[in-house]
């Protein structure tokens, strides 16, 4: 399944507890989407915030963001991982 790395900007002063409920928020639905969300991390002084994910596209990924209140700036395909 292809893979995706998507980007959150705006998000200065994100938690560790923030994450980890914004993370439970989509493993609790990306199934309905056919999404696997492997990995997050956030940087809380850039208010950057990254996901890895396993989709069948980015519109998934996409969707799935959204339903949970915390739609992705930027969605990335990622062809190639060592």
């Amino acid at each position: 399944m292809p893979e995706f790395m998507d980007v959150h900007h705006n998000m200065v002063g994100i938690t560790k507890e923030d994450l980890k409920a914004a993370h439970a928020a989509d493993l609790a639905v990306q199934g309905e989407e056919g999404v696997n969300f492997k990995q997050a991390w956030a940087d809380p002084e850039s208010g950057v915030v990254y996901c890895l994910s396993e989709a069948p596209d980015a519109d998934a990924v996409k969707r799935v963001h959204e339903r949970t209140g915390h739609p992705a700036d930027e969605i990335h395909p990622v062809p190639l991982v060592v």
